[in-house]
This record gives C-alpha cells, sequence and structure tokens, in this order.
C-alpha cells in the first residue's frame, strides 16, 4: 500500500470508546486524516502456534565454491525440511571461462529449481544475470514448484561493479512477494546504506526481508529492522548470517566456520505496537491491557521494550492471529502507527515533508561520470 496517499475525512477514535481515552489530544485531529492501514498478509498457520516459516542460510568464503558443491549442501538442507534457503550474493562466481553472468535459464538458476521442486521449498539464488542488454545483480526468488516467482534487481550496485564489463545496471525498483508463508522482499549488499530501499519495502508490506551480501551487513542491518520492523536473515561471503528481530534485536550472529549453515523459525505472526495512540497518550497501553485482559489464553506480551514505548504480542495457541485480533481491538501496529503520525503532521502542514528529501534533480556535474565510478 502507497501509505502517502491520504484523504481529508474524519479520523477515528471509535476504537479507544469506552476507554476514557478517546479525544485526548482534543478535537484538533478529528476531520482531517483517513488513514487505511497495512493489510495483515495472512493470519495464523493451521495447527501451528502463529506463522512460523523456517529460514536456512547459506553462508561461505568467497565466490569459488564449484556449483556441484553448493548443490550438495542445499540439497541436503532442503532435505532436512525447510520453508526457504537463502544463498549468498552471485554465489557461482566465474565459470570455467572466466565468466560469471548467466541468464534466468542458466546453470545456477536450472540447478536450484530442481532442488526447490523435489525439496517443495524456496530458494533465494543471487547470480550476475544477464537480461538482454543489461547485466544485473538479481536475487532470484524460486517457489516450491521450482518456478521463478520474482526478481530482485540490486538498486544500489557497489561502485566497483559499474566498473565492470560490461558494468552492472541499477535496478529499478524494490521487490516483496507474497509466498505461501507471508510477504518476503529482498535487499542486497550495498543497498544496505539507503534508507529508501528498505522504507519501499515497509510500504510494500515485507514481513521478512533476505539479505544475500558479500560483506557483513552489521549495525545497518539492525537500523534497518528497528526502523521498519521485518524480520531479516542474511548469508553473506564473509561468511557470516545475521538474524534480526522485528525490533531490531539481533536474534543470532553466527560466523567463523565454512561453510556455515544457518536455521531459524521465525513468527511472522507477531506484532509491534507503541504504547501512545493516535488519539492518546497511552492509547495503546490501554488497548492491551483490554485485548489481554479478555483474551487470555489466545495472546501474550512476549516482549517490552520500556526506552522505546514498544511491545510485542504473539499468539499463544493455534488458530490464533495475535495480529488480527490486536487489529481488531484498534491497535496499530508500530510502522502504521509512525505513517498514521506523519501523515497527521503532513496534513496540519499542507505538505509532505519528505518531498523535501525525494524531489530532488539528478546530479551532475564533476565527480559524475556516465558508465563508470
Amino acid at each position: 500500500m502507497r501509505r502517502r496517499d491520504f484523504l481529508k475525512g474524519s479520523a477515528g477514535i471509535g476504537a479507544l470508546a469506552g476507554t476514557g481515552l478517546a479525544g485526548s489530544f482534543g478535537d484538533e485531529l478529528t476531520g482531517e486524516v483517513v488513514f487505511n492501514q497495512s493489510p495483515i498478509p495472512m493470519g495464523s498457520t493451521p495447527g501451528k502456534i502463529g506463522r512460523p516459516v523456517e529460514v536456512v542460510s547459506i553462508a561461505y568464503k568467497g565466490h569459488e565454491r564449484p556449483l556441484d558443491s553448493v548443490v550438495q549442501l542445499v540439497d541436503s538442507e532442503g532435505a532436512k525440511g525447510t520453508d526457504i534457503i537463502v544463498l549468498a550474493e552471485t554465489w557461482r562466481g566465474l565459470d570455467m571461462n572466466g565468466k560469471s553472468e548467466e541468464p534466468l535459464d542458466g546453470p545456477a538458476v536450472t540447478a536450484m529449481s530442481a532442488l526447490a521442486r523435489k525439496h517443495r521449498t524456496y530458494v533465494v539464488c543471487p547470480i550476475d544475470r544477464r537480461d538482454g542488454a543489461h547485466r544485473r545483480n538479481s536475487a532470484v526468488l524460486i517457489d516450491r514448484q521450482g518456478q521463478v516467482a520474482c526478481v530482485y534487481d540490486k538498486v544500489f550496485p557497489w561502485l566497483p561493479e559499474f566498473r565492470r564489463v560490461p558494468p552492472i545496471d541499477p535496478g529499478q525498483k524494490t521487490v516483496v512477494h507474497q509466498a505461501d508463508f507471508g510477504r518476503v522482499g529482498f535487499a542486497v549488499c550495498f543497498d544496505s546504506f539507503f534508507n529508501e530501499v528498505w522504507q519501499e519495502l515497509s510500504e510494500q508490506g515485507a514481513e521478512l526481508v533476505i539479505y544475500p551480501s558479500d560483506a557483513p551487513g552489521g549495525i545497518l542491518l539492525v537500523a534497518q529492522a528497528a526502523n521498519y520492523h521485518y524480520y531479516i536473515v542474511s548469508a553473506t561471503h564473509t561468511p557470516d548470517c545475521q538474524v534480526l528481530d522485528i525490533t531490531g534485536q539481533e536474534l543470532i550472529y553466527k560466523t567463523g566456520v565454512d561453510p556455515l549453515i544457518t536455521r531459524v523459525t521465525l513468527d511472522l505472526d507477531r506484532g509491534i505496537y507503541c504504547i501512545d495512540s493516535v488519539d492518546a497518550n497511552g492509547g495503546g497501553i490501554a488497548l492491551r491491557d483490554k485485548l489481554l485482559r479478555e483474551h487470555p489464553d489466545d495472546v501474550a506480551q512476549a516482549n517490552y521494550i520500556e526506552r522505546d514505548g514498544w511491545f510485542v504480542l504473539e499468539a499463544r495457541r493455534p488458530g490464533v492471529s495475535a495480529r488480527q485480533l490486536a487489529r481488531s481491538y484498534g491497535l496499530e501496529e508500530l510502522r502504521d502507527f509512525i505513517e498514521h503520525c506523519r501523515q497527521i503532521c503532513d496534513h496540519r502542514r499542507g505538505w509532505v515533508y519528505a518531498n523535501r528529501l525525494y524531489q530532488k534533480p539528478l546530479a551532475t556535474g564533476r565527480g559524475i561520470r556516465s558508465g563508470g565510478a
């Protein structure tokens, strides 16, 4: 959803009726903005608590490992059962002719498609992709049937990539795919420095972001997870793997083994919320307490981050979606709450503040060279 599209109307405060908090900020907000919350992609997984997705990150040092060796790694992990397997950036490296480019029907995607189909799993297969007249640094998502589900082309190539012959072309857009377990998005290596990539992933409803890279993501990934509240899982050629929670907390960091296999289960039905609401200081607390009081066997507070005023809700039994239940009580997920506040402020200002950042002319002049860096 493009959340910067907003309409004149009335800001709903009905969710706080009966709590004693409705209208606590006064009537000045009423009649300004109608805000449509982001859709929750899916509810709970039948027979399971929440919406678990099992992710396997396969990382190894450098780009020189032969195709057959990587096939063995993916085959072995796929045989154990998983929802999605992640490989590092342009993992295949050079072939026997000193080339690394290949089309979507080349050897890397062909081999991974066969394994995805064999083990009924998704595979993220990053390649140096030949796309007609263009060369792309791409993350290819292969579905459980072995078909290409989507392709993400790295939006911000590392500058030495422009010196290759032919040079890597920058991608044109972010990609978020509705998989059978939830909404998965992608960012690659140098993308970690550019907030617009991560904000766009958020606006497209990403719940899990896969980060293939040559180098570690580090504190930049922590910042993006904390800002936009999706899980992030990396696979790099360091090799290392970083797994980040929707709070920005680092759940896993592994390195020092080659190859490095990391297996983690993440619950995409966990939701993160603010103690306040657009209508009242403490409005989120009132709604949370009412929810937990009336559904003690269904939902629990999994985490409370006092300094930030954030809390996380998760399901306690199968058949319950914590996020859907919280929505029914009027709780806005944190990134919706922030966007709602942004829209109210922009409406009062009379123009969109973010336009100061994102409506820039194309840079020209000294230091900007076409086709090189």
